[in-house]
């Protein structure tokens, strides 16, 4: 399975991808504490006879703890992109988050804005519609500036754990955790239920319900952060991953 390694990428919210020379750091905040959240990027155009999916904030406090169906509305969630300068198709139909890749090497997140967590839990129902190799995987801790941690899965079956942190505006890198392969994975295009929880100095692992490993994650020192799903493309595409249900909830 392709490792993430050291790249120049780009870092989108509705603006376009900044240069590798541009300041270290944004100069605001990605995930503002007003009221009035990012929204994401303009929905692609679906071929299906539905209503316009809504991506405006809500007029109403945003939940910490919450069972998402994707069924009209995303608000609050926060569309981060690296790897490449094209801007990707993100879209809701039929009760699916689709997250779409048409470039190679590219890594896109959606990241759950309101809140930050020091302990949560992440479990997330997808699909890979495309039938591209590529991963799908869940965040937790996210900080602009501390960094996160990361737990994917490609369609062969592999697996690896990462600690991920932005260098610069654009520029970030890598270090490998852990990684090995799922007996219980399902194959490309079925459905299965992966899911990540941070709790103190733990890190726990879930495949289709099953606990597939604990790691201690004390050295990264990482306090509280976002939650958040991603998916990446390696040297084929386009790959198109369904997030058709997603919960936070305590450890």
């Amino acid at each position: 399975m392709p490792m993430k390694k050291l790249f120049l990428g780009c870092l989108l919210l509705i603006t376009a991808c900044k240069s590798a020379t541009a300041t270290p750091a944004p100069e605001t905040s990605l995930f503002p504490t007003s009221t009035h959240l990012p929204t994401l990027l303009p929905a692609s155009p679906t071929p299906e006879p539905a209503a316009t999916p809504t991506f405006e904030p809500s007029p109403t406090a945003l939940p910490r703890y919450f069972v998402q169906d994707f069924n009209d509305s995303i608000a609050g969630w926060v569309i981060l992109q690296a790897g490449n300068n094209s801007v990707p198709a993100v879209n809701v139909a039929n009760g699916s988050l689709l997250l779409q890749i048409d470039s190679p090497f590219t890594w896109l997140y959606a990241l759950y804005g309101p809140e930050d967590y020091a302990d949560a839990r992440i479990e997330a129902q997808y699909q890979n519609r495309a039938g591209t190799p590529a991963s799908a995987g869940l965040v937790c801790r996210y900080s602009e500036t501390d960094g996160w941690l990361e737990f994917n899965l490609s369609t062969d079956g592999l697996y690896n754990i990462l600690y991920g942190k932005w260098l610069a505006l654009g520029v970030a890198e890598y270090a490998p955790i852990a990684d090995g392969a799922i007996k219980n994975a399902q194959p490309s295009g079925a459905s299965q239920t992966i899911g990540l929880e941070c709790s103190g100095d733990t890190l726990t692992l879930l495949v289709n319900e099953t606990v597939l490993r604990r790691m201690d994650v004390s050295r990264f020192e990482l306090g509280t952060g976002k939650v958040g799903v991603t998916v990446a493309s390696y040297e084929n595409f386009p790959v198109v991953v369904g997030f058709e249900r997603v919960e936070v909830s305590e450890p």
